[in-house]
């Protein structure tokens, strides 16, 4: 034990004291073990020494362990309260020891550096705050199978719209940056709208790439149904690659359809589309131009064929030995885009008159219609053209004059027509007053209808 003069010499020491005595501590430790290694003997001399000698061992024995108590004590406690902030331990010390003297005592080289865990808890800047905030709700989207429309296709039907609430919270941040929130309470301030979005599931739109509301076409001629059902009556037959207007879908196997203002259903195996068959738009256009075609079509309206079209019409005809309506074709489609007549009728009827360009008026006179001709005297009668293009022409304008339109017609150069022979614009009309044969109009049509066909 310390006495109480030691004891008071032990309060009152500084940091220096302290050091110098685990400088002498240490020191004396050291001997003490090599005197130990040095000789057993010695040691067994030095432990039974006389009563004095063995108190002032033990004493100096204690006083180490008291030493490097309080010696740790007062370290840990001067190193908080007297070290500057930006002074370390060592620079602290320096100033009244030899660095190198402290630096054998430096012996840990992880120690903890008590002044940077006292500064950075020092300063460490924790602050909370309670706000009241409008905050956006986001709002529901959902979906709903459409079996009107292309599988995978997604139509919305309701935008959503945000919701609003009113949000109380505690929001803590550290540093300046925002570290946590708690929610204390929500008031509804708006409900959100949910987004609503259509999506399709038929497999025949997407194949077709179509949908409600599109054109389609008949892969074959069909009949359209009363309902969806084989057995049920038969409303109209479609041929092959007409158009059809698609309205409803109600099953996979039937769609409701339009056809010229017709409504019915047809199965969907009979339809395709133009990008399913890209060659069907040409094929409509051609059947459209077919389904017009009848004994009492009206000839005062323009065929709707191309240049191509006749060029198709009357090129290769096998009756046709002298090439005159091959080499002519183009004067019979000018004739339908300058005088506003069927020009497909006019070369039918130039056919019918001539036998095929083989009459004597046709290859003497170029006379192609027997123009001018009487029953009595039909050769001295008829007309003598130049051309074959100019007989042609003559026989379109005296049709549309007198026999196709009505009195007071626009008909072309600024004239009207006369409707001398007026009697309607189809085959029958014309020939109630230009020929004396009663069937000559069923005639006609059989070489229309031969030349049509060969679109």
């Amino acid at each position: 034990m310390l006495d109480n003069k030691n004891s008071s010499n032990y309060d009152n020491r500084n940091l220096s004291d302290v050091f110098k005595e685990l400088q002498e501590l240490q020191h004396s430790q050291n001997n003490g073990q090599f005197n130990t290694q040095k000789s057993s003997k010695a040691k067994k001399s030095f432990a039974f020494n006389s009563g004095t000698k063995n108190n002032t061992t033990y004493k100096t024995t204690d006083l180490k362990l008291s030493h490097i108590i309080a010696g740790c004590s007062i370290l840990i406690v001067g190193m908080a309260i007297f070290f500057p902030k930006n002074t370390s331990f060592k620079e602290s010390y320096a100033k009244e020891e030899n660095i190198e003297n402290v630096s054998e005592y430096e012996l840990n080289r992880h120690r903890l550096n008590m002044q940077n865990i006292i500064s950075e808890n020092a300063g460490m800047d924790r602050v909370k705050e309670q706000v009241l905030e409008e905050r956006d709700v986001e709002f529901e989207v959902t979906y709903n199978n459409n079996s009107s429309l292309p599988k995978g296709e997604e139509v919305v039907i309701q935008e959503g719209v945000l919701g609003k609430d009113n949000v109380t919270a505690v929001k803590t941040y550290e540093n300046g940056s925002f570290i946590e929130e708690i929610i204390l309470g929500k008031e509804k301030l708006l409900e959100p709208t949910p987004k609503i979005i259509d999506l399709g599931t038929s497999e025949f739109l997407a194949k077709h790439k179509v949908h409600i509301g599109d054109i389609m076409y008949l892969v074959n001629t069909a009949s359209l149904k009363e309902s969806t059902d084989d057995s049920s009556n038969d409303v109209a037959e479609i041929k092959q690659s007409l158009d059809i207007k698609l309205l409803e879908l109600p099953n996979e196997d039937w769609c409701k359809v339009s056809f010229d203002n017709i409504e019915g259903y047809l199965k969907t195996s009979n339809l395709t589309s133009s990008y399913t068959t890209p060659s069907i738009i040409e094929k409509n256009r051609i059947q459209r131009i077919l389904i017009k075609v009848n004994i009492d079509m009206e000839l005062n309206k323009a065929s709707g064929l191309t240049l191509n079209d006749y060029k198709k019409i009357f090129t290769g005809l096998p009756n046709d030995k002298n090439k005159i309506f091959q080499d002519n074709y183009a004067v019979f489609y000018n004739m339908e885009k300058k005088y506003n007549i069927n020009g497909i009728f006019l070369a039918s009827m130039a056919i019918h008159e001539s036998g095929w360009g083989s009459s004597q008026i046709a290859n003497d006179k170029k006379n192609l219609f027997g123009y001018g001709s009487y029953d009595s005297t039909p050769y001295e009668s008829s007309f003598e053209f130049a051309n074959y293009s100019e007989g042609i022409e003559t026989v379109a304008k005296s049709l549309v004059k007198y026999y196709l339109n009505p009195s007071g017609t626009k008909i072309y150069d600024g004239e009207t027509a006369a409707a001398w022979y007026y009697n309607g614009p189809t085959l029958s009309g014309v020939n109630t007053r230009y020929a004396s044969d009663k069937d000559w109009h069923t005639k006609v049509f059989k070489y229309m209808e031969q030349l049509y066909n060969r679109l």
